[in-house]
């Protein structure tokens, strides 16, 4: 069974700084694009920023120049580096990853969500 682990979330003041980690556990064939989301109460899960295998990534706009994501391929792992947190910033983040099972079948799986709450 493969899973994702979040950890990294917690309560910050404004302009300060979180990292969050997500690892990948069980046995897979590769594991393809790499991303983070959030979502708030009454609202639609929205993308946060993604990575694919070679490093290409991709932002919202509203965190451009403010969160990295990154990734360890040979640990199965995604970070998200959130600089200059704001209010706005706070929401339950989940991790996503695709990837290819022993079967050879493409999967998605979500990670069980990190709260991060911005206070002002």
């Amino acid at each position: 069974q493969v899973q994702l682990v979040e950890s990294g979330g917690g309560l910050v003041q404004a302009e300060n700084s979180l990292r969050l980690s997500c690892a990948v556990f069980g046995s897979f064939i590769r594991i393809e694009i790499m991303g983070w989301y959030r979502q708030t109460p009454g609202r639609q899960r929205e993308l946060v920023a993604t990575i694919t295998n070679d490093g290409s990534t991709n932002y919202a706009d509203s965190v451009k120049g403010r969160f990295t994501i990154s990734r360890d391929n040979a640990n199965a792992a995604v970070y998200l580096e959130m600089d200059s947190l704001k209010p706005e910033d706070t929401a339950v983040y989940y991790c996503n990853t695709g990837l290819v099972r022993l079967s050879g079948r493409k999967d998605e799986l979500w990670g069980q969500g990190t709260q991060v709450t911005v206070s002002s």
